[in-house]
């Protein structure tokens, strides 16, 4: 699947659902059941839409982009019917770059502090860009219908798939972000979030989990010793009991988000017999 059908599927959301809502935290944790001492298992980040499942004394089931479902306090986002356009799926859309973008309650840093900060890849509808002493800044649209003003350093409207090599030059941006379970954002990933980010990015859309990932028909195996760049990596304590993931980035090494020594993004060795150990799978996508 190319970029920007991925992000068409990521804006609009999937089907399947009596209404749509749209995220309107920077990003929302998604649980396993309608309350927040439940486990997390997974996140859908600003300006995302998702269809609504089932409504209970103020939570919801939704259904993200991903097929993923999980339940989030209602209050985390804004619900309309499934005839409203979804947000961000027409027009001029920026998208965010950065690690992290602030929008601001006008086109200054300095007067006052941030409406809010979203996560990389998030998309805002552009309603007007100014130009001569302004020309940095975009002014946004936001999913609950404010506005807001965003720096054009921190966007990009290019959504051109990625090459391998800029897969992996995007990959070490994220060193040293913190593993955070559940997580699909750049406030934090989780191992299988982090590399379907790095797909997403190629312009593949793979599957949320690690063992769907290598199991998805998306991809062939491969030999450990047949290992390219780009390549998708999988551990476990056997194939058929998959509970991680990496990107192979040559030289032996690999980046993933893990709790192994450090819970941050880091870059690993192959050689690590740790890594030797649980090494199960090789994927390359097709």
């Amino acid at each position: 699947m190319h970029l920007f059908m991925a992000i068409a599927l990521l804006a609009a959301g999937p089907p399947r659902a009596a209404s749509q809502a749209v995220v309107v935290k920077p990003v929302a944790n998604m649980y396993a059941q309608p309350s927040e001492d439940a486990e997390v298992v997974s996140q859908a980040i600003y300006g995302s839409t998702v269809g609504v499942i089932e409504e209970r004394s103020g939570w919801l089931r939704i259904r993200t982009a991903d097929d993923y479902t999980g339940w989030m306090p209602g209050a985390g986002v804004r619900v309309s019917d499934t005839a409203e356009r979804p947000y961000a799926s027409a027009g001029r859309v920026a998208q965010v770059e950065s690690l992290f973008a602030h929008i601001y309650h006008e086109p200054d840093v300095a007067r006052r502090q941030p409406l809010l900060t979203v996560p990389f890849e998030t998309h805002l509808e552009v309603i007007a860009e100014p130009d001569e002493r302004e020309r940095r800044w975009l002014e946004v649209r936001l999913p609950d219908d404010r506005s807001g003003w965003l720096q054009r350093g921190d966007i990009s409207f290019d959504t051109k798939p990625l090459t391998v090599e800029a897969a992996i030059a995007l990959s070490r941006r994220f060193l040293g972000l913190p593993y955070t379970w559940g997580g699909t954002s750049s406030f934090g990933y989780d191992r299988s979030g982090f590399t379907q980010m790095l797909c997403r990015r190629r312009g593949i859309a793979i599957p949320r989990d690690a063992d769907l990932q290598a199991a998805w028909k998306g991809a062939v195996p491969v030999s450990r010793e047949d290992l390219k760049p780009g390549d998708l990596l999988f551990f476990g304590s056997a194939a058929d009991h998959i509970t991680h993931t990496g990107m192979y980035i040559g030289e032996r090494q690999f980046i993933n988000v893990t709790t192994w020594i450090h819970p941050v993004t880091q870059i690993c060795d192959l050689g690590d017999p740790h890594w030797t150990r649980l090494l199960v799978a090789c994927r390359r996508l097709k």
